[in-house]
């Protein structure tokens, strides 16, 4: 075995690196990520594992152990490679696994031993096997698309308790089946809906501590109705509150809106993404219809629901008067919350490849890929598109929009308003920070950390 220390069970430490970078100043995170937990449970008994999200907590580059195995997304990239050369100067092998090493493993061979390209299952325990055997390969691919039935449930006993604001989160299924050309899901899993057994999702929910609250972290939830249906019913007797991400698509069923309500579902994250139908068509976006946004909105909330809107700046067709219209619209709307981003071409995505065809990419700094504006807009320039950002947030988080949006009677007053005073200080400590800076924050969505890649 190629362990340091003989007789000593292997020890196995797995690392979210931090979003900002390793001097950040923590803050609690929404959620924990399911992927660690997912790849814990994959590893062998035998193995000591441990999990350290460097959000919540300080990484110790000096504690004793064998491997590390590190998950990647575009943002956390060039963090996650400082921390898998550190390591690896002080003789421990790393593992590099992820959206981003999978589309660009080249360039994450170079800060690893080892590369796992894909989803986890079915290569994850060969990893382990090789390592201990010492054979670790320096690519693994996963070249068919594993099964969902019999996934062990995620090690969640690792995350600390109190360390997250909603501390359960949920798999159903894998994929979407769309295809929007900024969005690196599709890169990842295909264009494919994958759905996890009933019985089993039923099994893994009575096994979470505090279950009232949980977040399923499905790319659309509703992907599938005919499967969504079944998994609302299934998932009612137990009196759950829940939010999760759905398509607009969810408004064209009442059945399956009225079976959402009925399951617990207090809120959805929608991508409306643009106000102008032109920019759908460019990105692919076809399921979304500008004209019928009124209608989806004003009857995911006549059920209840709160919506989380999604709004991405910066698309070809965007002019200087996007940034007003479109925080009119979400006002006008009332969304409880939103979410006004920069387009950000993820690679791996359509986007990307046709911005970096066309020479319109200006940097490929990982780090920038959450926070600046990495690509020449086409109608506006990079500077109005910052000030436009800027503008959007703090407009939306105003004391008078909130209390337009929000008022004094909705059915949550106090947890919205709690939320969106959460927001407006969040955007004003930005912008005093960042005053003398371009750099703001803006969403990472379409990357998220939710399953074991």
């Amino acid at each position: 075995m190629q362990l340091k220390r003989e007789g000593v069970v292997m020890k196995l430490e797995l690392i979210i690196p931090a979003l900002y970078g390793g001097n950040q100043k923590r803050t609690k995170p929404l959620c924990p990520p399911l992927a660690p937990a997912a790849v814990a449970a994959l590893t062998p008994p035998e193995v000591e594992v441990s999990i350290t999200d460097e959000n919540v907590t300080a990484i110790d580059f000096k504690k004793e152990t064998d491997l590390v195995g590190i998950t990647v997304i575009t943002v956390t990239a060039k963090r996650a490679y400082e921390i898998a050369d550190s390591f690896r100067a002080s003789g421990v092998k790393v593992i590099l696994g992820g959206i981003h090493p999978s589309v660009l493993p080249e360039e994450a061979s170079q800060h690893a031993d080892a590369v796992v390209i894909g989803e986890a299952e079915g290569i994850w325990p060969k990893v382990i096997e090789d390592f201990k055997t010492n054979r670790l390969q320096k690519v693994y691919r996963q070249h068919e698309q594993p099964s969902l039935v019999g996934l062990p449930t995620p090690r969640r006993d690792f995350f600390a308790k109190g360390a997250y604001f909603i501390p359960n989160t949920i798999s159903t299924t894998r994929g979407c089946p769309y295809s929007c050309s900024f969005c690196s899901v599709t890169s990842f899993f295909g264009r494919t809906y994958r759905c996890r057994p009933l019985a089993e999702i039923i099994k893994e929910i009575e096994t979470l501590n505090e279950r009232k609250q949980i977040i399923f972290v499905d790319d659309n939830i509703v992907g599938k109705p005919k499967f969504a249906k079944e998994l609302f019913r299934a998932i009612a007797p137990y009196k759950l509150k829940w939010l999760g991400q759905a398509s607009v698509t969810i408004a064209r069923d009442d059945e399956l809106l009225k079976l959402a309500a009925a399951s617990g579902c207090v809120g959805l994250l929608i991508g409306f993404e643009s106000i102008y139908p032109a920019n759908l068509a460019v990105v692919g976006k076809n399921i979304n219809v500008v004209d019928e946004y009124e209608t989806v909105i004003r009857k995911i909330h006549s059920y209840g629901i709160a919506i989380h809107g999604c709004f991405i700046l910066g698309l070809d067709n965007d002019d200087e008067n996007v940034f007003k219209r479109t925080v009119r619209f979400a006002q006008a709307m009332r969304l409880e919350t939103a979410q006004f981003s920069f387009a950000m071409p993820h690679p791996g995505t359509a986007l990307y490849e046709s911005l970096d065809r066309a020479g319109r990419i200006v940097s490929k700094d990982w780090s920038k890929y959450n926070a600046e504006i990495v690509f020449e807009p086409k109608l506006i320039s990079r500077e109005t598109l910052q000030k436009g950002h800027d503008w959007a947030s703090p407009e939306f988080y105003s004391i008078p929009s909130i209390l337009r949006r929000i008022g004094v009677v909705h059915r949550n007053l106090a947890t919205f308003w709690a939320v969106n005073l959460l927001f407006r200080a969040h955007w004003r400590k930005k912008l005093r920070a960042n005053k003398d800076s371009p750099e703001t924050v803006s969403g990472d969505r379409k990357q998220g950390n939710s399953h074991p890649r």
